[in-house]
């Protein structure tokens, strides 16, 4: 499968965004999905996670209650909205899909992994 992540920007904290990726193929249904991030100079971190099945969805405590991570199989798309936004969530994002059931926080889990794109919160 190949990824494509869109919807980075520049906002305000407070602010919202939604990132979406596109995936190609005709199994996408099958992949568990994961967002992670990697701010300059650090280490890159989980996110969120959903299933393949996408009723089952698992945050990093640091986003639980502002980002809500969502799939949507007929597209090959799997979205992150993101609500009051940081600085601290300033960092490159990331998706990536693993062949596994889905939810791991690791990422040597995941095997396909999209190019990133930039979310920058100004303060």
């Amino acid at each position: 499968v190949q990824l494509q992540a869109s919807g980075g920007g520049l906002v305000q904290t407070g602010g919202s965004l939604r990132l979406s990726c596109a995936a190609s193929g005709r199994t996408f249904s099958s992949y568990g999905m994961g967002w992670f991030r990697q701010a300059p100079g650090k280490e890159r971190e989980f996110v969120a996670a959903i299933n393949r099945i996408g009723d089952r969805m698992r945050y990093a405590d640091s986003v639980k209650g502002r980002f809500t991570i969502s799939r949507e199989d007929a597209k090959n798309m799997v979205y992150l909205q993101m609500n009051s936004l940081k600085p601290e969530d300033t960092a490159v994002y990331y998706c990536a899909a693993t062949r596994s059931y889905g939810l791991g926080d690791r990422a040597d889990e995941y095997a396909y992994w999209g190019q990133g794109t930039q979310v920058t919160v100004s303060s």
